[in-house]
């Protein structure tokens, strides 16, 4: 018999992880872990941007892991890892890829935005309204946007979206300012619709 708690378990694993698309998923670290959530959704490859690298996955027959040893700092060079990240989640055939951070808000968002330009030609900012339909809560921080645009541009020519720039805020860590920066967008998006 299944217990409450254990229901209660699986829903809050299944609202961790979501999916951007057919094979490719975006979570936090403790849901990466998890044997059912990787054979549930056949993960072959794991993307790992907790910048931790001694992590012990379930061991799974043909699970790979990549790492991505960058912290979640707005000067960590995150955009150099683009490019081979979004090769490997291509390469990946053999069943769906799972990216990951610590909480699935920053690097590893960030990460998936990049794929989703490089690989299905998508601007930042459809990326970023894909990546946000899925995982309503992503907030990558205002260095890692900056990377983002600068990848874009170097992609198409161009870029999609405009920093706004805040004041400072008191004890701010990029967080608040980037989320600011994403409402000011995204009351703009309404009002073009």
């Amino acid at each position: 018999m299944t217990s409450f708690l254990t229901v209660l378990d699986g829903v809050s694993l299944v609202m961790r992880v979501s999916r951007v698309s057919d094979r490719l998923l975006l979570c936090d670290l403790d849901s990466a872990l998890s044997v059912s959530v990787l054979t549930s959704r056949n993960v072959t490859l794991i993307v790992n941007a907790s910048g931790l690298e001694d992590i012990s996955y379930p061991p799974l027959d043909g699970l790979q892991v990549l790492h991505v040893p960058v912290q979640d700092r707005p000067h960590a060079p995150l955009g150099q890892y683009f490019d081979p990240v979004a090769e490997r989640i291509h390469q990946n055939q053999s069943g769906a890829t799972l990216v990951h951070c610590t909480a699935g808000r920053s690097r590893s968002p960030a990460l998936v935005m990049a794929y989703l330009m490089r690989f299905q030609g998508r601007s930042l900012r459809q990326a970023h309204e894909l990546v946000l339909a899925q995982r309503p809560f992503v907030r990558p921080n205002a260095g890692f946007w900056r990377q983002l645009q600068d990848y874009e541009r170097r992609l198409f020519g161009r870029s999609s979206v405009r920093m706004s720039t805040t004041p400072r805020l008191r004890g701010g860590d990029g967080y608040l300012r980037t989320a600011v920066m994403v409402s000011r967008f995204l009351k703009r998006l309404k009002r073009a619709v």
